[in-house]
């Protein structure tokens, strides 16, 4: 059995070839069309959310899955869509993926009631679970060393344009279509995407052939899903309600049992030995706190844009873009790629993360009342991943050996959804908890900024009320800081105990 490697090709005799694919630029290209129309639907849903609740009827509760059901799905299938793309290979599911998408974006298109799009949706995040792990996996299978740092580069930044650009081409597409255009752009872009994949990209697996760790499957699955589900059911139903601590507790519970498998299965979907490499743990901790950091910033810019700044949607969509535009232009440029081999992974992320959480702490104070201040944090913000993300996955990659790719690539995205969901919960329960302390007597007990402005009666109230939630904004934005700005350190402190570990055995 041939297996295609980062930059080596394996013959049958396990000996290691030299060799770069000469079609790997094409095929990176064809790569980061995947992502993008995965990343796009993440985000353009939202702000097609005033024509589903008018045209089909939609309650908050069924916008609420609409949304919901696509990244339930896709982060409770992560890792075992990388394991099963190692296994039945990489070239294959990344086909499906596109195929299984394509399907479900037509389904959501022509659906005629809730319960048909959140099925489609729920479908969509399939293929977005099998797409978001062979990507990554791919890259790393068809890139030596030398220039994986750039295509993860690359591949990160058209990641975050798709994170940004889905507001604005969501906006762009209905005011002259109808909601279901959203869904019907995805169709070329997947057909297109599937085949180039069949025409370019190369075949690779893991040439050992493990046995399908169907257990671990089954027990990851569940336990992803019960712990997003109460992640993402908390803002809205209370922490403390039935619904949210059955699924954390669901969650948490059937995770340890994966662990503990894990540990005994002789063929693990997820070998729990690499939590043993400091490189690896910290990539991790900090992979999961730049993503709370993003989520939870996101959350919150939009937020204060249009509540505390008062621009409608699409001004606030504008206003966001500096963001990904830099991240986009440093990782198209090669800034990330070129500094990483010079400053070493730990600097990178440590310096990374201590610039993210810089620009959150500048949107925080210098932002509070104006855009200029929050357009330097953006800047700050925007150089701060494009430096520590690609540094992350690639310290992942590499502390994963390059047949369990997928697997690899299946952690990375579970940090993503996890910490992205983390951040939007606690940064928002930081939020409630300090615009509740501060709201004035005629307005206590209200959940949201309207409910409160809805019970004021002169201008004073108003202006008191609009007070507190900008201050709310301000104090979640300082404790995504100060989260950001730990994790930083703690990410440094691991990996380069890691290195210098490794440089004492050689």
């Amino acid at each position: 059995m041939t297996a295609t490697t980062a930059g080596t090709s394996s013959d049958a005799t396990g000996q290691q070839q030299p060799h770069r694919n000469p079609t790997r630029w094409a095929v990176l290209g064809v790569i980061c069309l995947a992502q993008l129309t995965v990343l796009l639907d993440n985000t353009v849903l939202t702000v097609a959310i005033p024509s589903l609740t008018e045209e089909m009827g939609a309650a908050t509760a069924d916008i609420q899955w609409m949304i919901n059901a696509y990244s339930l799905v896709q982060a409770g299938l992560l890792l075992t869509a990388g394991s099963a793309a190692d296994r039945y290979g990489r070239k294959k599911l990344l086909a499906l993926g596109l195929a299984l998408f394509g399907i479900g974006s037509l389904a959501a298109a022509v659906s005629q009631t809730t319960g048909q799009l959140i099925a489609a949706r729920a479908g969509m995040g399939v293929g977005g679970a099998l797409l978001m792990t062979t990507t990554l996996a791919v890259v790393v299978q068809i890139f030596d060393a030398d220039e994986l740092p750039k295509a993860i580069g690359l591949w990160g930044a058209v990641g975050s344009l798709g994170f940004a650009a889905g507001p604005l081409i969501g906006g762009a597409l209905l005011s002259h279509f109808w909601w279901g255009s959203i869904f019907l752009i995805n169709l070329p872009v997947a057909l297109i995407g599937l085949l180039a994949v069949l025409k370019w990209v190369p075949e690779s697996k893991n040439p050992s052939g493990d046995r399908p760790d169907l257990l671990g499957a089954l027990l990851s699955t569940i336990g992803m899903t019960g712990l997003v589900f109460a992640i993402i059911s908390g803002p809205g139903h209370g922490w403390t309600s039935g619904r949210v601590l059955l699924s954390g507790a669901v969650g948490v519970v059937t995770l340890a049992a994966f662990a503990l498998w894990e540990r005994r299965c002789p063929y693990p979907m997820l070998d729990m030995h690499f939590f043993r490499n400091s490189r690896f743990v910290g990539a991790v901790a900090g992979g999961i706190l730049v993503a709370f950091g993003m989520g939870g910033s996101f959350f919150l810019l939009a937020q204060h844009l249009q509540l505390v700044l008062h621009y409608d949607p699409l001004e606030t969509g504008l206003r966001m873009t500096p963001l990904a535009l830099v991240i986009v232009v440093l990782n198209l440029t090669g800034v990330g790629a070129r500094l990483l081999p010079k400053v070493g992974a730990p600097a990178a992320i440590a310096g990374g993360m201590g610039l993210l959480a810089c620009g959150l702490a500048a949107i925080a104070v210098l932002g509070a009342h104006g855009y200029g201040g929050m357009l330097l944090g953006l800047v700050l913000m925007g150089i701060g991943i494009a430096l520590s993300m690609p540094a992350m996955a690639n310290a992942i990659m590499s502390a994963i050996p390059p047949e369990k790719a997928g697997v690899g690539a299946g952690v990375n995205g579970t940090l993503q959804e996890c910490g992205n969901g983390l951040g939007v919960a606690v940064l928002g329960a930081v939020l409630n908890s300090r615009f509740a302390a501060l709201l004035p007597g005629v307005a206590a007990g209200a959940g949201s900024l309207p409910a409160a402005l809805s019970r004021a009666h002169t201008d004073g109230e108003r202006s008191a009320i609009s007070d507190a939630f900008a201050s709310g904004v301000q104090a979640s934005q300082l404790v995504g800081a100060g989260a950001v700005l730990a994790g930083g350190v703690l990410a440094g402190v691991l990996l380069r105990r890691a290195e210098a570990g490794a440089a004492a055995q050689g």
